[in-house]
C-alpha cells in the first residue's frame, strides 16, 4: 500500500479513489506496485488509515534521513550541497505574473429604459442592414431576385 501510495504522486494520479480505480483495471500497474495477481485491492477507506498512521509517525522523516546519508557516503551529494535544501525548487515557487483585466462594469439585470432600448435597437437595425446577403434573415432574402442571390455566392464563398 505505501508503495502504491508513493507510486500514486509520481505517477500523477490526483486521488485515491483513480488509484484503486487503476489498481483494479491495470494488472501491470497493481504488479508495479507490489500486489500480487491474487491479492485484494485495499479500499479508500484502508489507505486513509494508512496515511493517517504514517502522518502520526515519524518514519517517514528518519527514512529520509537516512536516504540523504546513504548518497553522502556514495558520493551523490557532496559536503558543499549538503547546505542546500533539497526539497527546494525555485521554479514551483515562483508565482507568474498575472495580467491584470481591467474590471468591466456589471450589467444591470432586468429591462433596459426606454432610451436605452431604442439606442439598442437601431445599433441591431444598423448591423443587419451591414450584413452580406446571406447572413441576413430568410424573410429578407425572399424578395430579391434569384440572379442577385447567385451573384452574391461568389463574394460569400471567396471570404469577400
Amino acid at each position: 500500500m505505501i508503495i502504491s501510495t508513493f507510486v500514486r504522486y509520481i505517477e500523477r494520479i490526483p486521488t485515491m479513489k483513480d488509484l484503486i480505480k487503476r489498481l483494479h483495471d491495470d494488472l501491470a500497474f497493481k504488479l508495479n506496485c507490489g500486489f500480487l495477481v491474487s491479492d485484494h485491492v485495499p479500499s479508500e477507506s484502508s489507505y486513509s488509515r494508512l496515511i493517517t498512521k504514517l502522518e502520526e509517525s515519524d518514519i517517514l522523516e528518519k527514512e529520509q534521513e537516512k536516504v540523504v546519508l546513504q548518497a553522502i557516503a556514495e558520493g551523490f551529494i557532496t559536503d558543499d550541497t549538503v547546505a542546500i535544501d533539497a526539497t527546494h525548487f525555485e521554479a514551483r515557487d515562483q508565482a507568474q505574473p498575472k495580467e491584470e483585466k481591467p474590471k468591466s462594469e456589471p450589467q444591470k439585470r432586468g429591462r433596459k429604459s426606454k432610451d436605452e432600448r431604442d439606442g439598442w435597437l437601431k445599433e441591431q437595425a444598423e448591423t443587419e442592414a451591414n450584413l452580406p446577403l446571406y447572413d441576413r434573415k430568410i424573410v429578407a432574402q425572399l424578395d430579391v431576385p434569384l440572379a442577385e442571390l447567385r451573384a452574391e455566392v461568389p463574394k460569400t464563398l471567396n471570404g469577400a
